[in-house]
């Protein structure tokens, strides 16, 4: 089973920059986007032989996520934990035979860490929720995850210290949910290996690959033998992020 990830920074201009030539060339069983940007019915796509689910923000313009699956899903839900986190259309989750999948947009801690206290919170309930699924069936959690965990997941570590993504606190809610029965998918694979999935608009920062690796496959540490490959395809453009894939035996 391949599952691809996609912070897409608005999916209309995307489509314009090449959207619909990478999803047909890696025909994905799942694929997922984030920061869709769209409210229902602004925008209709055609797309063969997959289920559509779209989860948008209450503001127009802003946020959302989308899921599309060649595999009708049992259930699909778009809350979770406190009301206060549900109105910015940044979680869906799938519920398949065998899996969870839940899709994120996690929100930006913001200049000058403004929003951490929501995000710490928002993180927390996140975690309850991926734990709660775990119980029942093992989980695929994917998405723009706005954070780099390691030294190695971007360029510039020391200079990005208390920047929004590489906080100290940030950072460590990923360790706690590593911690809770779930894995890194690409850096279980390659440890070592550096790779970027997003870059900033500002000063050539793609070309010069000076990046952020933010975006990830995290997944229950029961499936972690049914692991075949975690990728990152940096070349693929459209957004100032790129996408990020799974295979996996299911």
């Amino acid at each position: 089973m391949k599952l691809i990830s996609w912070n897409v920074n608005g999916l209309r201009a995307c489509i314009t920059k090449g959207f619909l030539d990478f999803f047909k060339q890696e025909d994905a069983d799942i694929f997922c986007l984030q920061e869709t940007k769209l409210q229902p019915h602004q925008i209709e796509l055609e797309l063969e032989g997959y289920h559509q689910f779209w989860h948008s923000a209450e503001r127009k313009g802003y946020s959302g996520t989308a899921v599309f699956t060649k595999v009708e899903p049992l259930s699909v839900q778009t809350d979770f934990g406190k009301d206060i986190f549900n109105d910015e259309g940044r979680v869906l989750t799938l519920e398949f035979e065998k899996f969870y999948l839940v899709n994120a947009y996690v929100p930006n801690s913001k200049e000058e860490l403004a929003r951490l206290s929501y995000r710490m919170e928002w993180e927390d309930e996140l975690r309850n929720h991926l734990v709660q699924l775990n119980e029942k069936k093992p989980v695929i959690y994917c998405g723009d995850l706005n954070v780099a965990h390691q030294e190695m997941d971007l360029k510039n570590p020391k200079t990005n210290r208390r920047n929004p993504g590489f906080s100290d606190e940030e950072r460590e809610k990923m360790t706690v949910l590593l911690s809770a029965g779930f894995l890194d998918t690409f850096r279980t694979i390659y440890p070592e290996e550096i790779a970027y999935s997003w870059w900033s608009y500002r000063f050539n920062s793609r070309e010069k690959n000076v990046g952020w690796r933010i975006d990830y496959f995290i997944t229950s540490k029961s499936l972690d033998k049914k692991i075949q490959d975690a990728r990152i395809y940096q070349e693929i453009m459209g957004s100032d992020h790129c996408p990020v894939g799974l295979e996996i035996d299911l």
